[in-house]
């Protein structure tokens, strides 16, 4: 039985930040390596950390990194089983989506087993926008508060409907996202919606698929009305950095694009490759580049024109 004010553990970033769109923050006792938002939860013990510093890694060395980790290790992350023991908690929120972007949730099993601590493992296995939404519900029953379940899911329901509304039949310029520059790949899951949900056009990925690798050369003839640059878990001014990097591939993409001003890098980690609360923002932020004259501009600092550096 779940206690009535339960201690709760969360072993990835969207995972937090669904903990406090149900108000749930006083029962959060450990979060991820990851964690970074809200700020006044993030005083909680770091209860994973990864197998490498990434912070001086180009992206094609990051992809090096991770293949490696996942080869020697089978994941990229690791469980602080001290720290995980001395919390104690009831639940333990992890996830099933993907094996690189969080502690998965098997490994928190043996942790678990290991050290002898009786929580709920929730694992969260989000592919879709509806899965995001009923990961809300899934995290507010194990916490035995489903009432607050409603009234978040509701309101985020409500935003989505808002941005929908606001680009009926307007016309869908077509968009190509990336979401990792080295090697290319095409956004997945929950991005191809969330473009569509925006009133654009989603030239490459599938909706509730992994996100996928292609090549340069695939993307070279798409001839994008919108290029969006998105590489996984990177802020606005890594994203840009990044982009930079590999201005020279981008151009023979979507010169266009980029030539009209219609060429965005995002603060990706925050609003686009989380399955979290925020993914709404997200939608949002590309309603207002997508279709200005209906949806305010987003904030310069989590969407920005980008072009290639001189």
């Amino acid at each position: 039985m779940t206690p009535a004010t339960p201690r709760i553990v969360s072993l990835l970033a969207s995972g937090t930040e669904i903990v406090d769109a149900l108000g749930l923050g006083e029962c959060l006792v450990g979060i991820s390596h990851e964690c970074d938002h809200p700020p006044h939860l993030l005083d909680r013990p770091r209860v994973s950390r990864p197998r490498f510093d990434p912070e001086a890694l180009s992206s094609g060395e990051i992809d090096a990194a991770v293949r490696q980790a996942m080869d020697e290790h089978g994941s990229v992350y690791e469980v602080d089983a001290a720290v995980l023991e001395k919390l104690q908690p009831d639940i333990v929120i992890t996830q099933a989506v993907c094996d690189v972007c969080a502690v998965p949730t098997d490994g928190v099993r043996e942790v678990l087993g290991a050290r002898g601590i009786e929580a709920d493992v929730v694992s969260l296995d989000a592919h879709t926008i509806d899965d995001i939404l009923a990961s809300v519900t899934q995290v507010a029953r194990a916490a035995g508060s489903p009432d607050t379940a409603r009234e978040a899911g509701g309101s985020l329901r409500r935003r989505l409907d808002a941005v929908r509304a606001a680009v009926r039949d307007a016309v869908a310029p077509r968009v190509l996202g990336i979401e990792w520059f080295d090697p290319p790949f095409a956004p997945g899951h929950w991005v191809p919606e969330m473009i569509e949900l925006a009133g654009g056009r989603n030239l490459a990925g599938e909706a509730g698929q992994p996100s996928r690798e292609v090549s340069w050369d695939e993307m070279g003839d798409l001839d994008p009305d919108t290029l969006l640059l998105m590489p996984c878990g990177y802020g606005l001014d890594a994203s840009r950095a990044d982009a930079d990097a590999h201005a020279e591939r981008l151009g023979e993409v979507a010169p266009r694009a980029i030539s009209e001003g219609r060429a965005w890098v995002v603060d990706a980690s925050s609003y686009f490759n989380r399955s979290g609360p925020r993914f709404v923002t997200g939608v949002e932020i590309l309603g207002g580049l997508l279709h200005p004259n209906r949806l305010p501009a987003p904030d310069p600092a989590v969407a920005a024109v980008w072009t290639p550096p001189a």
